[in-house]
């Protein structure tokens, strides 16, 4: 069934002034002349969004998931540790009298959930592809097959909130952002990733950069994505980065030089956004 798209104002600032940035197979990508958000315009709409993942992707997404999720897992970790993720874990652990709660709103199979939950920690996941079923069947993990928005979790319920690889694909990220700070306790922390338009890949391959996609309606920069986090209520503590060149398109040598010069200047593929939750609204 073909997707209904239609043209939004800047997800960031509302301009409707735009130029034109990616030329992809199918669609384009735009940049705001104010805030310089980059966005897919016009976009598909957030019903059509949501079918792709919950009827569209079905067995052949699991399997995908179930294949990688290894991967993705390590990578996440690396992700966390960079972003101080165990002093995080430290300091829950000890100040509260029963165990933290962790959100992971786009927990795919559960892999992250299953090892935070081994860890000590009270899990909860968000998921709205069959990935969902898995991980509530397979793993025992509490997992809503919801959008965030729909789940209706109490206000301030958990210490800690994950995304990876979600806010993206989302038609509605200060919304989103909106709710992940009301079921946030204060002064708790959301860890974010998602691609880096600022990053040495992006500059490089520019529309056939491997993030330029489909199914990613947002492309952010650290820059943007504080802004928006700001306006939600957050503090951008930390930004990282990582990922110089991907695998397979410089020799080995070279994609170790790469990837360091990319941590070590922010030029990263891939961003991790470290913020805290403002007891009330920063925005």
């Amino acid at each position: 069934m073909e997707e209904k798209r239609e043209f939004i104002p800047c997800a960031l600032c509302g301009s409707g002034s735009f130029t034109q940035f990616l030329f992809c197979d199918g669609f384009s990508y735009v940049r705001c002349t104010g805030c310089t958000l980059v966005q897919m315009n016009p976009q598909p709409v957030a019903g059509d969004v949501q079918r792709r993942y919950r009827e569209f992707f079905g067995e052949d997404y699991l399997s995908y998931e179930l294949k990688n999720e290894e991967a993705f897992l390590e990578l996440q970790k690396l992700a966390l540790a960079d972003a101080g993720f165990d002093k995080i874990e430290k300091e829950l652990m000890e100040d509260k009298t029963s165990a933290p709660a962790v959100l992971d709103i786009g927990c795919a199979t559960g892999a992250m959930l299953a090892f935070l939950k081994a860890r000590g920690w009270q899990e909860t996941g968000v998921e709205i592809s069959p990935s969902a079923e898995y991980a509530r069947q397979k793993r025992e993990l509490n997992v809503k097959d919801m959008p965030l928005e729909e789940c209706r979790f109490p206000d301030e319920s958990f210490d800690l909130a994950l995304a990876s690889h979600l806010v993206e694909h989302l038609n509605n990220p200060p919304a989103f952002l909106r709710e992940v700070w009301r079921v946030l306790r204060p002064g708790a922390r959301l860890l974010l990733i998602t691609p880096n338009i600022d990053g040495f890949q992006a500059r490089l391959f520019a529309s056939r950069w491997r993030s330029a996609i489909f199914d990613h309606l947002y492309l952010f920069s650290g820059r943007t994505l504080k802004g928006m986090l700001g306006k939600a209520g957050f503090v951008t503590e930390g930004i990282y980065t990582w990922g110089g060149l991907a695998a397979g398109t410089a020799p080995a040598f070279i994609k170790r030089i790469a990837d360091k010069a990319a941590k070590a200047l922010g030029l990263g593929d891939v961003m991790l956004v470290r913020a805290r939750k403002c007891p009330d609204s920063c925005g």
